[in-house]
């Protein structure tokens, strides 16, 4: 009980400050980047404050220079140098008049336009939400593209353009935030990731001391008791007197004591598995996701790989939207990317222009993406989905009206039902981990209040380009479709006979490196009865 009650105690050590701020900053890399020009804003502030009191010290060095060669010559001959009236009233004013006007000078608070600035910056400062999704994003990032904890301290990662690096404190924070989610596979990582930079004689605020007294909790919770009694022997090196590291020392002893003695009635085969039990970590969190591993590999570019005689038959083509007159002189390029769900990327398909008017029509608008919770309807925020997005109407901008408009022209259905234009940016690791479209039959009311039946297809414009992760994956049948700006992607979420394609679960893996814009509409059942009628068989 006392070892529990010690080491509850060293959660409170972990609370960060709280601030003022509005929320999920992280969750949008397109919002992220107003708080680089308010950084750069207080910055320019605080070099002002600094140039201010740079003047006021050299105004007062200057005096206490010329005093100080005033004085040393009075203090040699006093009564010579006042037998000199000008000198003796010059004392009296000094004393009585230019001493207080320094005095002031000293006193004068030159901070006032920085602390000014500061509190009305302060209101749009990221808060505790934010900085841990943003840690919580790196873990994130580290399990599903396999990296190591070096490879991110030392800021490897590919397609990077600002090379940047974790300082220990940074390694120890990163631990500390895992710890507080009671997850102590990412605290061991990331505690003997800031201990090995400090072993390598990185100058840090923080000590080996508090890094190993996380580390060997962290450690022990792991089962592994030997190497948290190593750390704690360490620990106790540096800090003899270390009270709690004192207490759980005597707890290892006497576990291990107790385990010996259990030990010697079992035999050795027993032993043997039982210790290897012990001290087998637990990995990562895999959380609920049961396709998790698929899910992973997929967005790690190490997926299913289609057969040759499956790739023949994808193609590239010119496609004019069915005889649409709009497309027969000038058709878009299209190509296969998978065959079942068949899964289509038109090329070129939206201009750099259109790209940055969606943009900036959604930019103000973006809020935290919701899901639609299957039991309540009531949409809410999940861990599961990092990403803010914004709904465009097609009359309130003539772009969002033609983008529309090539839609309905290149599928052939009718979107006059369909969703308005949603656009979103994805955040630190944004994701949005495997789900379907389209409402499942133990979600009859899932678009009840619209009126326009199930989402029969998905079309999804790439925004950008993004320099690692953030593919479309679909875990089911093994397909990864990664972003290319100024292209779009189309699938049907129905079959015609109006039954849900389970093949079409796909998930956004998390953006690795890079921003990552996307728009997607979704196509719902009614206005498409001719368009696309409906097939007696209910897989067809």
């Amino acid at each position: 009980m006392v070892f529990t009650m010690a080491w509850g105690l060293l959660v409170l050590g972990v609370l960060l400050p709280s601030s003022y701020a509005h929320t999920d900053f992280f969750t949008s890399i397109g919002h992220m980047t107003d708080l680089i020009n308010t950084e750069k804003d207080l910055v320019t502030s605080l070099k002002d404050y600094i140039k201010a009191e740079e003047s006021k010290l050299e105004q007062i060095k200057k005096w206490a220079e010329k005093l100080d060669k005033l004085t040393d010559t009075a203090t040699k001959d006093p009564e010579g140098f006042l037998g000199h009236p000008v000198n003796a009233f010059k004392l009296m004013k000094r004393l009585n008049t230019e001493w207080s006007e320094l005095e002031n000078l000293v006193l004068k608070d030159m901070s006032d336009g920085f602390i000014s600035n500061m509190t009305i910056q302060r209101q749009y400062f990221p808060n505790d939400e934010d900085q841990t999704g943003a840690a919580k994003a790196l873990l994130r990032l580290q399990d599903t593209y396999n990296l190591d904890t070096d490879t991110l301290s030392k800021g490897n990662l590919p397609g990077v353009k600002h090379k940047t690096f974790l300082t220990p404190e940074d390694c120890f924070e990163l631990g500390k935030i895992a710890y507080t989610e009671s997850d102590y596979y990412h605290t061991e990582l990331w505690m003997q990731q800031a201990l090995k930079q400090l072993d390598d004689g990185e100058v840090s605020s923080i000590d080996r001391v508090s890094v190993l007294d996380y580390l060997s909790y962290a450690v022990y919770q792991q089962g592994d008791l030997d190497k948290a009694m190593t750390l704690t022997k360490r620990l106790l090196e540096l800090d003899p007197e270390h009270q709690r590291a004192n207490g759980n020392m005597k707890y290892f002893e006497y576990i291990m004591a107790k385990e010996k003695e259990a030990n010697k009635s079992v035999a050795k085969t027993n032993d043997k598995a039982e210790e290897e039990s012990k001290t087998q970590k637990m990995g990562p969190s895999k959380n609920y996701l049961p396709e998790r591993q698929k899910y992973e590999m997929l967005c790690r570019g190490e997926g299913l790989k289609m057969t040759p005689r499956r790739q023949s038959k994808l193609f590239c083509r010119y496609h004019d939207g069915n005889r649409n007159p709009k497309y027969i002189l000038g058709p878009v390029k299209q190509e296969d990317e998978w065959d079942r769900p068949r899964i289509v990327r038109f090329l070129e398909i939206i201009s750099d222009e259109e790209i940055e008017t969606v943009k900036e029509l959604a930019k103000p608008r973006l809020r935290r993406a919701t899901i639609s919770n299957p039991v309540t309807g009531v949409l809410e925020t999940a861990h599961y989905r990092i990403s803010k997005s914004a709904w465009l109407s097609g009359y309130e901008n003539p772009t969002v009206a033609r983008i529309n408009t090539r839609i309905e022209d290149l599928t052939g259905l009718d979107v006059s039902t369909a969703e308005e234009l949603q656009v979103a940016n994805y955040g630190v690791g944004g994701q949005y981990e495997p789900h379907f479209d389209f409402g499942r039959k133990d979600e009859p009311d899932a678009f009840k209040e619209l009126g326009t039946g199930n989402r029969i297809a998905t079309w999804l414009f790439y925004m950008s380009d993004v320099a690692a992760g953030g593919a479309t994956v679909f875990p089911e049948v093994g397909a990864s479709v990664w972003p290319r700006k100024g292209t779009a992607v189309f699938w049907y979420n129905l079959f015609p006979s109006g039954e849900g394609d389970y093949s079409t679960r796909h998930a956004a893996c998390p953006v690795l490196v890079g921003n990552k814009w996307v728009s997607n509409k979704w196509i719902h059942e009614r206005g498409q009865e001719f368009r696309r009628p409906c097939s007696l068989s209910e897989f067809e």
